[in-house]
């Protein structure tokens, strides 16, 4: 059985919690991290050395924008509903 490790629910980190809340171990987070940064990942705090957890959310989100309820232009959402609406053919 694994344990369990509580996270906090933001705020600057060390790798071994950002590997936790990726589901990784800390190895395979620093062995990812540099693919990692190129596709846009938060990088550590240069004096610190700390992740941001909240950066880390964000990112993780933004790969999915669709998934999460991501801004849409109003324009184009009006224009399409208008387009597919019975009474405006």
């Amino acid at each position: 059985m694994t344990m369990r490790f509580r996270l906090p629910p933001g705020g600057d980190v060390p790798s071994t919690t950002a590997a936790r809340r990726m589901g990784l171990t800390e190895t395979e987070f620093l062995r990812a991290l540099p693919s990692l940064l190129t596709r846009g990942f938060p990088p550590a705090d240069p004096t610190t050395g700390n992740f941001d957890l909240d950066a880390i959310d964000e990112w993780r989100r933004r790969r999915h924008e669709h998934s999460h309820g991501a801004p849409q232009d109003a324009r184009k959402v009006v224009a399409s509903r208008i387009a597919s609406a019975a009474w405006a053919r």
